[in-house]
């Protein structure tokens, strides 16, 4: 694989998207992050110059997709992009009285997590297959694998982004384009925390970027952790629905 040079990050003001940064910053990258918030951003790129890299950011509302479409080729045009890493995401619930998500929140949450991944790559990959090379990174989610009852809409998003990703390896692959898929179970964070349910197996962001690192750096097609609660959350994918339903209920993970 090519060295990435030229590094997109969304959602580079949260956890993992931060440790990220932290994780590709050194001399000779330069790293073009987006977040929602723009004094936690701007000290990431402050330590980021630290350690040799440099440094744009973008603070605008990921939603708005021509906007975004229009930022990422701007970027381009002046910074050929080598890795771009679609890491924002927003997670909402039913409530503590199980009411049901609302729709406006579910919509808003479908446009950030998976209408603009999607517009990302749309941006991006005609530009990557011109070039002939580039490496591409969602950030799924081992949600992905069988629903939670709590956070439908989020479950429904993070399984389009790890479908997605599956299909743009095998479209994109033969054109020297590797398309990485990223699974994490929890991680620990503001999202991680207001997520209800139990939270098994909690990584710290750091240790999840760098894991998740070494497997863009390898064009690993898919990169989920930690064990084993990424090899049960796939059993609950082969079981019967109604026999998963009941697994996770005893779990804690119920309406």
């Amino acid at each position: 694989m090519t060295i990435s040079k030229n590094i997109l990050i969304t959602g580079a003001s949260g956890a993992i998207g931060a440790a990220l940064a932290y994780e590709y910053a050194a001399a000779g990258s330069h790293l073009i992050l987006h977040g929602r918030n723009e004094i936690r951003l701007e000290e990431i790129a402050k330590f980021c110059l630290t350690r040799g890299a440099t440094v744009d950011i973008g603070v605008f509302d990921i939603a708005d997709i021509p906007m975004l479409m229009a930022w990422i080729e701007a970027i381009d045009n002046e910074h050929p992009i080598d890795l771009v890493i679609a890491n924002q995401g927003v997670n909402i619930n039913i409530g503590p009285d199980a009411r049901g998500e609302l729709w406006a929140e579910a919509d808003h949450l479908i446009d950030i997590n998976l209408r603009a991944t999607m517009a990302m790559m749309h941006a991006l990959t005609p530009r990557m297959r011109r070039r002939k090379q580039g490496q591409i990174a969602l950030i799924s989610s081992l949600a992905a694998y069988f629903g939670l009852p709590m956070t439908p809409a989020y479950c429904a998003s993070k399984a389009a982004v790890k479908a997605y990703g599956e299909a743009l390896r095998g479209w994109l692959g033969p054109t020297g384009i590797g398309v990485t898929t990223v699974m994490p179970g929890y991680v620990a964070s503001a999202m991680c925390d207001a997520m209800p349910g139990p939270k098994s197996y909690l990584w710290t962001a750091e240790r999840a970027a760098k894991k998740i690192k070494k497997g863009i750096d390898t064009n690993k097609a898919r990169v989920s952790f930690p064990f084993p609660l990424n090899l049960g959350t796939w059993f609950l994918s082969v079981l019967p629905p109604d026999v998963s339903i009941k697994i996770l209920g005893w779990m804690g993970y119920r309406a």
